[in-house]
């Protein structure tokens, strides 16, 4: 069974760093698609960033395009997320997500994957 493990989130000023990492057990990831999602007080659970295990692209939110970045040690099977130039809007906790039948169409769709972490928070001071 897959498992995701996310750690590293905490509270930072705005215009701060933080790197998120989660940790994917329980097989063997080629195929998958691994996707950050986030979800603000009050609010739907929003697409953030989303990488392809095996390679063949990364993706943005127009919201984190250029601050955020993700990527993935095929080694030590983590997927990170580094958030740069942090704004208080960004406050939310963050989960990661797995799942092997995502296309470019339904990646943004968090009801499209199967796994989940138990999410960390991130919380970003004026």
């Amino acid at each position: 069974q897959v498992q995701l493990v996310e750690s590293g989130g905490g509270l930072v000023q705005a215009g701060g760093s933080l790197r998120l990492s989660c940790a994917a057990t329980g097989r063997t990831f080629s195929g998958y698609v691994m996707g950050w999602f986030r979800r603000a007080p009050g609010k739907e659970r929003d697409f953030v960033a989303v990488i392809w295990w095996s390679g063949g692209g990364e993706y943005y939110a127009d919201s984190v395009k250029g601050r955020f970045t993700i990527s993935r040690d095929k080694a030590k099977n983590t997927v990170d997320l580094q958030m740069n130039s942090l704004k208080p809007e960004d406050t939310a906790v963050y989960y990661c997500a797995a799942d092997s039948r995502i296309t470019r169409v339904t990646m943004r769709r968090f009801v499209e994957y199967d796994f989940w972490g138990q999410g960390t928070q991130v919380t970003v001071s004026s």
